[in-house]
């Protein structure tokens, strides 16, 4: 294994705590269920991984992400955070940010930890405030749950960050209005926004090819993302990436590493780090990462040097996800291509149709675009 991966200057990190009460009928991510007993080990193996960094590494973002890292009991998270502050220490002035689920927050002891161990920012995974939506999603927590937690950790957070999920099924779009309505009430400075994707190896996908789950048509779906831009933008919030919405000066400062090319490091199961030219992926097994961690790491299961060309093509789709695009000016002189000499014809006809937008100094995705643009990111990918 190359030492660059640990050796390498980058001022992010990411921290995956696998761990979850009950894996959810969407979720597709590298989680665990019903496996408590391995809290302990992860902790151990969590701690040599850092090890492998040899000293202490300052950093301006920290996320720490799941999973669902507050399902670890106050003492586990206390341990959790302890060896995160070894390896990884802070300036007063850094995001640290943590995702939690709103029914773990009712135990103040969890409160009094991320907040002694100076977390400023938390993601809640809320997903929606209506209880029909709640109980598909088979979500834990309920509506007024949700407004207890905000206001119990309201008054010493930087900043607060929700999930909605729309195009649920049999979701209408008064449905999700009743979302960002009872959202808007809230003391909230970011606001995620997610359609709902049915992934295979979910047990929604085993119910959709059962017909006992049907999709929510595109339209529906389309109207209600189209709703939340407009109406989280009238309330004050800033649309500045293809989901993501803020306060001013309330951006998610560790995504904007990701969108920005920076490197950073990735810790736990199925975290990802990245170097400015590599990739290194750890096993998405939690079993298997710490069986690579307990013959002596690291547990990287995957790895991908990027050539010039590949590279760039990754930067301009990552960079588009912004909705102030890039400044061609720029994108040449920092990835030594024009985007029209990287992609070639395909790009013109995407600006035909109506889906990038471009000027005299920039290119954007346009409305249209932004309905459509994970079809349009394969585009620009393919060879």
């Amino acid at each position: 294994m190359p030492a660059d991966r640990y050796g390498m200057e980058a001022r992010s990190a990411y921290i995956h705590v696998p761990f979850c009460r009950h894996r959810c009928g969407y979720c597709n991510f590298t989680l665990v269920s019903g496996r408590d007993a391995w809290i302990e080990r992860y902790l151990l193996n969590l701690k040599r991984e850092l090890a492998l960094l040899k000293q202490p590494r300052q950093l301006d973002t920290l996320y720490i992400g799941g999973g669902t890292p507050t399902h670890l009991s106050s003492n586990q998270l206390d341990r959790l955070l302890e060896i995160v502050d070894e390896w990884l220490p802070r300036e007063p002035t850094s995001e640290f940010t943590i995702e939690a689920n709103p029914s773990d927050l009712k135990d103040h002891r969890k409160l009094d930890v991320i907040r002694q161990h100076g977390v400023n920012r938390i993601s809640l995974g809320v997903q929606s405030l209506q209880p029909r939506k709640l109980d598909l999603l088979e979500r834990d927590h309920t509506p007024r749950e949700v407004h207890d937690v905000m206001n119990a950790i309201r008054p010493w957070l930087r900043s607060i960050s929700l999930d909605l999920i729309f195009g649920t099924p049999d979701e209408t779009l008064d449905e999700w209005k009743s979302d960002i309505f009872e959202a808007s009430l809230l003391p909230v400075d970011h606001v995620s926004t997610y359609g709902l994707t049915i992934e295979k190896g979910t047990s929604f996908w085993k119910r959709k090819h059962e017909n006992s789950l049907i999709e929510l048509d595109e339209d529906t779906s389309a109207s209600c993302y189209e709703y939340a831009i407009d109406r989280l933008s009238e309330l004050g919030f800033e649309h500045y990436e293809i989901s993501s919405f803020s306060r001013p000066a309330h951006r998610c400062q560790h995504n904007e590493v990701y969108w920005s090319g920076k490197p950073f490091f990735g810790f736990g199961p199925g975290a990802a780090s990245y170097t400015g030219t590599r990739r290194d992926m750890n096993h998405r097994s939690t079993s298997q990462y710490f069986k690579l961690m307990e013959t002596g790491g690291p547990a990287v299961f995957e790895s991908e040097t990027l050539n010039q060309h590949r590279r760039a093509k990754e930067r301009l789709v990552i960079g588009l996800r912004r909705m102030e695009g890039w400044n061609l000016a720029h994108f040449e002189d920092e990835y030594g291509f024009s985007v029209h000499g990287l992609v070639g014809p395909k790009l013109k006809e995407l600006i035909r149709l109506g889906y990038l937008i471009e000027t005299d100094s920039t290119l954007k995705l346009s409305r249209a675009g932004l309905m459509i643009s994970d079809s349009l990111w394969t585009k620009i990918l393919a060879d």
